[in-house]
């Protein structure tokens, strides 16, 4: 997601969505650690962006969710 969809989004909507990213992420590096292939490799750089765009616009940099 971009950053101006991101800051348009209500407090609430974004940590719903930091969670949801979280997890998927959580689940794509899970895959890397037992040893399978993920079906798209770029979509791990790209959860790791918004997590990391979202985390920026909440101001809680060293938060981990």
């Amino acid at each position: 997601m971009k950053i101006k969809e991101l800051t348009a989004l209500p407090e609430s909507e974004l940590k719903s969505k930091l969670q949801e990213i979280s997890t998927e992420l959580m689940k794509e590096n899970a895959q890397i650690a037992i040893g399978t292939t993920p079906k798209n490799p770029g979509r791990i750089r790209e959860l790791k962006k918004t997590r990391a765009k979202i985390l920026m616009i909440l101001g809680d940099s060293g938060v981990s969710a």
